[in-house]
């Protein structure tokens, strides 16, 4: 098991800033997930640790040991590509034996590794297929053996699963995690999903420009965002994001003629987070009241889209829904909202208040 640490990390390309300053430590025997929009840096990060870019500034630490300027081929670190770079004229054999052949072990040992890793992953019945006949998640399965076959300090998956199809990402997420369990072993996988962000990661990290703007579980990323960054990125539909402000304990929405709860919070001005799950239209009466202008089936939950005075809105509408979803638009349902769900963000600064 292996942890690094990113100190004071700096990187750029052509003069354009990438990485402006970063720190970063992950943890030992964990699954790390990198997740952040195209362009945020997640994908160089992983390409410092592998040393295939080296930072400008800053160090890397693998073990206490300092890696910043050490061959990518002296790190003994095994990085899975997004394109699987399996060679197509070698067999699945052949692929899986092609590290430890280049490690110069001998035949048996090759032999003996072959035959236990495609076992592990299930690949026992292709070793003498071609990887133009396989399948996407059979190539993946190849890609993730000939990474796992040198018994690497550290694992590196690079979107791993972008190429696949939605069931095959769905069972090959649960395979990554399984096999990562098994293993122990450090792992640092970087997407732009949430939910496999969300449905793999023990640590997870959302990046933005090159800065972390969280770090910690998925539970505690989802329900307390450090930011309206975190918030709008973490779950789908996204959050709610309402302009409001606290007057005598009372929160008030901009356009909204009511009060909505009663709060805790000082008076002053706030950007209000709730997530749709915790907006939830009723035929039941209730202080505000929404205006529907188009209505999603998402088979067990219904999501209506609208209105609060003049700020857009997604709530939950599975308890109104029992009519024709067409008959929905234009209509006005009565909205509850929760004080105990509600995030509290500077108007300003966009951080977490509460």
């Amino acid at each position: 098991m292996s942890r690094v640490e990113l100190k004071d990390i700096v990187k750029s390309f052509d003069g354009n800033p990438v990485i402006p300053c970063l720190n970063l430590d992950i943890e030992s025997g964990k699954l790390t997930v990198l997740l952040g929009p195209s362009g945020c840096g997640k994908s160089t990060l992983l390409r410092l640790i592998a040393g295939l870019e080296y930072p400008d500034e800053g160090k890397i630490i693998l073990d206490g040991e300092d890696i910043t300027t050490l061959e990518s081929r002296r790190r003994n670190i095994a990085m899975v590509f997004q394109n699987y770079a399996l060679y197509p004229h070698l067999t699945v054999r052949e692929n899986l034996a092609f590290p430890l052949q280049v490690a110069k072990a001998d035949k048996l040992r090759i032999d003996r590794e072959v035959v236990a890793t495609a076992e592990l992953l299930g690949l026992s019945s292709m070793l003498d297929r071609y990887p133009k006949t396989l399948s996407g998640g059979e190539r993946q399965r190849t890609a993730v053996g000939r990474a796992i076959i040198r018994d690497p300090r550290l694992f590196l998956l690079d979107e791993p699963l972008s190429n696949l199809d939605f069931q095959l990402r769905n069972q090959m997420r649960g395979e990554i995690k399984s096999l990562q369990r098994r293993l122990g072993k450090t792992m640092i996988y970087v997407t732009h999903d949430q939910t496999e962000a969300m449905t793999m990661a023990d640590t997870l990290v959302v990046l933005e420009k090159g800065k972390i703007m969280q770090q910690g579980t998925p539970d505690e990323v989802y329900h307390r965002p450090a930011n309206v960054f975190t918030a709008r990125f973490i779950g789908s539909p996204p959050i709610n994001i309402l302009r409001g402000s606290v007057r005598g304990g009372e929160l008030h929405l901009d356009s909204v003629s009511s009060p909505i709860c009663h709060v805790t919070m000082p008076d002053g001005e706030y950007l209000i987070g709730i997530r749709p799950d915790d907006l939830i239209a009723s035929s039941d009466g209730a202080a505000v009241s929404m205006t529907i202008e188009r209505v999603e089936f998402h088979g067990a939950t219904t999501y209506l889209y609208g209105r609060l005075g003049e700020q857009e809105v997604v709530a939950r509408g599975d308890k109104i829904v029992g009519q024709a979803h067409s008959g929905l638009n234009d209509a006005t349902v009565a909205i509850s909202i929760s004080k105990e769900a509600l995030h509290f963000f500077d108007s300003q600064t966009h951080q977490r208040c509460t």
